[in-house]
């Protein structure tokens, strides 16, 4: 398999969205909440330039468990 950057990039974003099913999945087990525990980025840019305007919101929600998910895909990516 050829690698390129669009490869790399949906590795990545698959590897974050499976480490936060998982981490959604063991959220009721009270052992593990330091896996699931998660912190909001948020980013909101706005401009208003008369003839353009435009309002753009960004939120990511990352756990240790996404964490561990996007590193899993980047090492999968590094096997291909």
């Amino acid at each position: 398999m050829k690698k390129n950057t669009f490869t790399f990039i949906l590795l990545l974003i698959l590897g974050l969205v499976a480490g936060a099913l998982v981490g959604q999945l063991l959220a009721p087990v009270p052992a593990l909440s330091f896996l699931t525990k998660t912190v909001q980025l948020v980013w909101q840019p706005k401009a208003d330039l008369l003839v353009l305007k435009y309002d753009l919101h960004i939120e990511l929600k990352l756990s240790l468990i996404s964490l561990l998910g996007l590193a899993a895909s980047f090492w999968l990516y590094r096997k291909l």
